[in-house]
């Protein structure tokens, strides 16, 4: 078994430390891609960023998807259950990739709104880079005002 190597203080100076660590996260990506490369597409999908709001009328769902194109998202609403997933296709590049941070491949976002949700009016559009989903809730679920009576 072979020992990491132990670098005197004067020597972790000469060194650049970003590089050291881009290094060593390259690898440990590698390593994870290998262990679980047999495993369900579940495991190296990612989560995309994302907000949901409620109005008076509707639950709005806002996720970042830069660089995604509408046929490559697929929404579904299974009871009180919004599901949106998809992929991010990695674009063909010329030359050396110096850094990388930027997620490719299949996503997945899930939220479970309240019960009172009007599946049938549901609207999605897809706007630079955001996915907007309006869920409409029902008309009972909508604040009303009440007139006061009396004196």
């Amino acid at each position: 078994m072979a020992l990491p190597a132990v670098r005197s203080p004067r020597e972790v100076g000469r060194g650049d430390p970003f590089r050291e660590f881009e290094d060593l996260y390259g690898q440990l990506g590698r390593w994870m891609n290998s262990m679980f490369a047999g495993l369900d597409d579940g495991w190296r999908s990612w989560s995309p960023l994302a907000d949901v709001t409620e109005t008076d009328d509707a639950y709005v769902v806002d996720v970042e998807l830069p660089g995604v194109k509408r046929d490559d998202v697929s929404i579904e609403l299974t009871g009180t259950e919004l599901t949106i997933h998809g992929e991010r296709k990695e674009r063909e590049r010329q030359g050396w990739f110096r850094h990388r941070t930027r997620r490719t491949g299949q996503f997945h976002y899930s939220v479970t709104l309240p019960h009172d949700v009007d599946a049938d009016h549901v609207d999605a559009r897809l706007e630079d880079g955001v996915l907007t989903v309006r869920v409409p809730k029902t008309e009972s679920a909508r604040p009303r005002r009440i007139a006061i009576s009396g004196r």
